[in-house]
């Protein structure tokens, strides 16, 4: 079973959704704002992908913030602030049972056709 991670209002998350649908795949989905996040999960998001990956620096939360919460944060203190501002978490995040993807991009969805339907 695909479990799919984000945030259900998400303009991304839904494109992925009709996706998933039009592919006729079962998928579970995890809303972070309904069914919570925790540091723990946050940290196997950056152990499967990289703190990089993971982090979605292009979002107005992140934009929000201050130079001087931006500077200096080591991975711990960033996997804290995503734990506490999940809407700065890459979306969608995809376990596919014995792999993983991130991102729904046209690159990031031919990726993950290529896992799923090969």
């Amino acid at each position: 079973m695909i479990k799919i991670f984000g945030i259900k209002n998400c303009d991304t998350m839904k494109k992925a959704f009709k996706w998933l649908d039009a592919q006729g795949l079962d998928f579970e989905f995890h809303d972070y704002r309904k069914d919570g996040i925790s540091e723990t999960m946050v940290q196997n998001f950056v152990n499967q992908f990289g703190l990089d990956l993971v982090l979605n620096t292009r979002g107005t939360t992140w934009r929000k913030l201050s130079d001087d919460q931006k500077e200096g944060l080591d991975e711990a203190g960033t996997v804290k602030l995503l734990t506490d501002n999940e809407a700065m978490i890459k979306r969608p995040i995809f376990d596919l049972g014995d792999d993983w993807a991130i991102g729904f991009s046209k690159k990031d969805q031919e990726g993950l056709e290529e896992k799923l339907l090969s």
